[in-house]
């Protein structure tokens, strides 16, 4: 046999190889996630409901998540909302800006809603740096709804963040192009927020802020959603029980899925097995980088409850699947 047919067979053989592996992960993958349905039955009727006193001394359903051309703000809770970036404009200004705002996007969010037959499954997927080489892509995939938050990228890293997105969560500074399936969520802190978003589907934004910020977006203005600053308020007062000086945007996307999914499943939180806090796409560089003003620790032990009153399943870093 020449080395040409030799190198050529040594290719077929890997090639062959890599398929049946793949097919086997699959498979595993599948039993893996029956499994885990059978332990964890939809927790519709149970897991989150406010029928047990943990739940309801944190979960409020009453709380409108979104806003809504029909949901009115209470002044007290912009006041409380303005001072998060210091807002300099009244609350006259922000609901002018709401109303020109539901001119063009839609006037309420597009939810899944609850239904007895419906179970709807969400994975929340991080962008902590324990997800390198944790190979979840393939069971992230398998959920109904699927939130990524801010810069976090699928291509690339698709073994083990997966392919799919539903949900992309993001502010004005964290802003990145979304293809036409996939809802924008906006996280407004401030009213040029909202100002950015009308501006970014349609003039151009041309405003300041701490961090460049992309004039237009490439995105489904049909699927835009908007974060009810009043959710805000109480993820802050009732879940972090008013800890550091507000929640960071992965906690509230996880105190989101609880509102608007069945089952949830939380991936790419907290530090990575080094004990670092950094992203899976980057090289870290920054080995006493924290949370910031976000009360990491404090969120990150709030996250180990839910997981062990099996309100959501957590998933740390690699686990094997045999």
């Amino acid at each position: 046999m020449t080395k040409t047919k030799v190198k050529m067979f040594v290719v077929l053989l890997c090639v062959t190889g890599i398929w049946v592996l793949r097919g086997h992960v699959s498979r595993m993958l599948s039993e893996y996630f029956s499994q885990l349905q059978d332990t964890y039955p939809c927790a519709f009727d149970k897991c989150l409901s406010e029928d047990d006193l943990w739940s309801m001394l944190h979960l409020n359903t009453s709380v409108e998540p979104f806003l809504s051309a029909q949901y009115n703000l209470s002044e007290d809770a912009f006041n409380w909302w303005k001072r998060l970036q210091a807002e300099r404009h009244d609350f006259s200004t922000y609901k002018t800006t709401v109303d020109r705002l539901f001119e063009m996007f839609p006037s309420s969010p597009d939810v899944i809603k609850p239904s007895p037959d419906l179970c709807r499954s969400c994975a929340v997927v991080g962008n902590s740096g324990n997800l390198k080489q944790s190979r979840y892509g393939p069971l992230i995939d398998l959920h109904d709804v699927i939130i990524r938050i801010n810069h976090g990228p699928t291509k690339g890293f698709e073994a083990d963040v997966g392919t799919r997105t539903t949900h992309h969560v993001m502010y004005p500074e964290s802003a990145v192009d979304l293809d036409n399936n996939t809802h924008l969520v906006l996280f407004p802190f401030k009213i040029q927020d909202l100002e950015w978003l009308i501006k970014a589907f349609s003039t151009g934004f041309t405003g300041r802020s701490y961090v460049p910020v992309k004039s237009n977006i490439k995105a489904n203005k049909d699927l835009v959603m908007v974060i009810n600053p009043a959710f805000m308020r109480y993820v802050h007062d009732m879940w972090l029980q008013k800890k550091g000086s507000y929640p960071s945007t992965g906690f509230m996307t996880l105190i989101l899925a609880l509102h608007i999914c069945d089952e949830v499943r939380v991936f790419g939180y907290g530090a990575d097995k080094y004990g670092n806090w950094n992203h899976y796409w980057e090289k870290l560089k920054d080995t006493k980088f924290k949370t910031g003003k976000h009360p990491g620790s404090h969120e990150y032990g709030i996250i180990e409850e839910l997981a062990e009153k099996q309100k959501i399943m957590f998933f740390t870093g690699r686990r094997s699947f045999s």
